[in-house]
């Protein structure tokens, strides 16, 4: 099971450092020159179009295998440790005061 966790480890750590890249290639709207005047975007292989939706969609995929790869690190962590506590467990509470009659 150990195994399991650090493989979904790196592939977690690959898929951020992949969406990271990603989202900063990625160009705004006429974010050229050329969409200044109302030209069509030059700067991009696959023309303005196929380009941006290359990228919005390697996007989304990177976006939920980050998603999906949270939270199986969630369950396969609690499910090594076998922790039954809660966040608040190691707080202190103290009873409220009672008034005496």
């Amino acid at each position: 099971m150990h195994f399991l966790l650090y493989a979904v480890i790196v592939v977690h750590v690959i898929v951020c450092f992949f969406l990271i890249g990603v989202v900063l290639i990625q160009q705004g709207k006429s974010a050229d020159l050329a969409g200044t005047f109302g030209g069509q975007g030059s700067q991009t292989a696959f023309g303005p179009r196929a380009a941006a939706n290359l990228m919005t969609k390697l996007t989304g995929w990177a976006a939920a295998i980050f998603m999906i790869t949270s939270l199986s690190l969630t369950v396969l962590y609690l499910r090594n440790t076998n922790s039954t506590n809660s966040v608040l467990s190691g707080i202190k509470t103290s009873a409220p005061a009672q008034s005496g009659k």
